[in-house]
């Protein structure tokens, strides 16, 4: 059975918030603690996880770091920055300016995040108080600033050595199929896209995004059980081969807990993510799908956002069978499949609202 367990999903949240009380105690001018992940692949800066006391929390917000020279200048030389000032430094020249001033801080402190060499984000302070970040405060906050720094870095550790794992899998069993890399950047764009934009309706965290989109490639990990004869098939398969192409899901779960159970994680808010995007993203809001024929809100909300990319990666690619849809094409698909009760409408709306977004994302990924 799946897990319903958003709130795991959020566990480097919690553990944030509770350094943030400790760390009250010694400096209580602290109403603000962010962190910002950086993706490589795209340049771009993503909000992942806060503890906000004052204020509203900015959420699904990314930025490309090379559009902003202060920041790019503090990864160059590993050093933080203070803002005593903000009110007189910053000018609401983006949304992150605008929000920030509308909060009312006064003062920051931002920190460049690494693990080892490679740099992973920003660790951001805020406060209402105006030169909050004085050096006695700086040094008071340095130690928490490595232990959030550690927490991360043994997060996306983790993270890594699970998908490593499964990759190291994927490939020892020559897993062709047409899971092209491409593919799965595909599959991990589009449900990025789809779970930010139904974060507000089902309160999805930023941190429970970026875990959608990190497991999103493995969900069709037990295609490495399946027969060749049946998984590189040129044509569409019989009812036979349909039936031992569905073990993929059991077969992909199985590997997954054998994974877990080495690395000693199966407490871990990720790897509940992971099992139930590999577990439940051919189930069906009817019913009608596999392998345990869940319904509706029986299946988590990570695997009904990947059944729905998976869908529409399917139907706008190339297959040995049919020539790729366009994403409109796809779209009046999806929307047939709502209304059979089969997806989700409001993953599939997101995708209508999101189709120029769906364009890019396709483009930019496209097979070679």
């Amino acid at each position: 059975m799946p897990l319903h367990l958003q709130s795991a999903g959020n566990a480097l949240t919690q553990r944030l918030e509770q350094l943030h009380q400790q760390l009250l105690d010694l400096v209580p001018t602290i109403d603000r603690i962010a962190c910002a992940l950086y993706d490589p692949a795209t340049d771009l800066l993503k909000t992942f996880i806060n503890s906000t006391r004052s204020g509203a929390a900015i959420a699904a917000y990314e930025f490309p770091l090379a559009g902003s020279r202060s920041l790019s200048e503090l990864v160059r030389t590993r050093q933080h920055r203070v803002i005593d000032d903000i009110p007189s430094t910053i000018q609401a020249g983006n949304q992150h300016s605008k929000w920030l001033l509308e909060q009312d801080y006064r003062s920051s402190l931002t920190l460049p995040l690494f693990d080892n060499a490679n740099f992973i984000g920003f660790l951001f302070y805020d406060s209402c108080q105006t030169a909050a970040f004085t050096p006695e405060v700086q040094r008071n906050l340095a130690l928490f600033s490595k232990l959030i720094n550690m927490t991360i870095s043994q997060e996306i550790g983790v993270v890594r050595s699970l998908l490593a794992s499964a990759s190291v899998a994927r490939d020892f069993a020559q897993l062709r199929d047409f899971e092209t890399g491409t593919h799965l950047e595909r599959m991990a764009h589009y449900c990025r896209l789809i779970a930010k934009g139904v974060a507000p309706q089902f309160s999805l965290s930023d941190e429970f995004v970026e875990h959608v989109f990190l497991f999103a490639p493995l969900h069709d990990i037990g295609k490495i059980g399946i027969p060749d004869s049946i998984l590189l098939k040129p044509g569409r398969l019989d009812d036979a081969e349909r039936e031992i192409m569905k073990t993929h899901v059991t077969k992909g779960v199985a590997i997954l807990e054998r994974i877990i159970g080495q690395f000693a994680l199966e407490e871990l808010a990720d790897s509940i993510v992971m099992r139930n995007i590999v577990a439940g993203h051919h189930e069906r809001l009817d019913g009608s799908g596999y392998p345990a024929g869940l319904r509706a809100e029986e299946i988590p909300i990570e695997a009904r956002i990947v059944a729905v990319a998976d869908v529409l990666d399917a139907l706008t690619s190339l297959r040995p069978y049919k020539k790729p849809w366009s994403v409109e094409q796809a779209l009046t698909e999806l929307e047939r499949l709502v209304s059979e009760g089969s997806l989700d409408p409001d993953c599939v709306a997101v995708v209508r609202s999101q189709s120029d977004q769906v364009e890019t994302i396709r483009h930019r990924f496209a097979e070679t």
